[in-house]
């Protein structure tokens, strides 16, 4: 029997996506969008992506997140061989939040040196 064709990606979820204006909206949107299980599943790997990132070890990571050993596996594999835009974002958010942390504490951000 002839596999049927792999159908192409929506992309107006994504365009939707895109135009969530904060975090409780976004938070919103998926409750209303995603089974409890589907959510818990990708806070998950993203808890656990932010942890490989940061330089934690696997054995830190199981007992944090109670992920699989097969979860976090799968995670390090797309940090390193993906396409790069969950290890971006996940330094953008983290530099962003230095940046709101040295304007909280009277300091002005380090800039470049041209």
């Amino acid at each position: 029997m002839a596999r049927p064709a792999k159908k192409e990606r929506s992309m107006s979820l994504y365009e939707h996506i895109v135009k969530l204006e904060s975090v409780e909206e976004c938070c919103r949107f998926f409750d209303d969008l995603c089974a409890i299980t589907e959510l818990c599943a990708i806070e998950q790997r993203f808890d656990v992506a932010k942890m490989l990132h940061d330089g934690m070890v696997y054995t830190a990571i199981l007992n944090k997140t109670g992920a699989s050993s097969a979860t976090v596996s799968r995670v390090n594999r797309v940090l390193n061989y993906g396409t790069g835009a969950l290890g971006e974002i996940i330094e953008r958010v983290a530099a962003e939040k230095a940046g709101e942390t040295e304007e909280v504490s009277g300091e002005e951000p380090q800039r470049e040196q041209e």
